[in-house]
């Protein structure tokens, strides 16, 4: 099992704008390509206006084709100038559970 994570800082003041976003439009596509969603958050008590994401892959070639298919679709392809707009940085790590890790 692989999990990406993926964390956006937001451009201040954008969060209400990019959840709304996303929760109404983007995830629907996004579920629908890529698969396990574990998880969706954005900062509460630390560094503000963050969001994170996480998905759970069996492996690196089903990550790699999942995400392909995201970007080769056309409601993706439109939805995606919405939500870059907001977003100053991002940063997306691929992880490995230890043997002790628990399981989604």
């Amino acid at each position: 099992m692989y999990y990406e994570i993926r964390t956006y800082r937001l451009k201040v003041g954008t969060l209400p704008s990019y959840l709304s976003l996303v929760g109404d439009e983007g995830l629907a596509i996004q579920r629908a390509h890529l698969g396990h969603l574990v998880g969706y958050f954005h900062s509460d008590i630390g560094p503000q206006n963050q969001i994170v994401h996480i998905w759970a892959f069996d492996s690196l070639d089903e990550r790699e084709r999942r995400r392909q298919a995201l970007a080769a679709d056309p409601a993706w392809q439109a939805f995606i100038p919405k939500i870059q707009a907001l977003i100053e940085e991002m940063d997306s790590k691929v992880m490995r559970p230890t043997a002790f890790s628990p399981r989604p």
